[in-house]
């Protein structure tokens, strides 16, 4: 599942989250810490993990 990077403007905390996309795109994303639903999504990087050797 991916990790998706968050902003609380509220309480000015960054956290990460691991969900499905389908949760992702529902939008239910709330802040740990204070509770608010109001989020900022963050741009991050992207790095895709293999049980294959290259």
């Amino acid at each position: 599942m991916p990790t998706y990077d968050y902003h609380c403007p509220k309480c000015n905390k960054k956290f990460s989250l691991t969900m499905s996309i389908k949760d992702h795109d529902a939008g239910k994303v709330k802040c740990p810490k204070c509770g608010g639903k109001k989020v900022d999504q963050l741009i991050t990087l992207f790095q895709a993990k293999t049980s294959r050797k290259s």
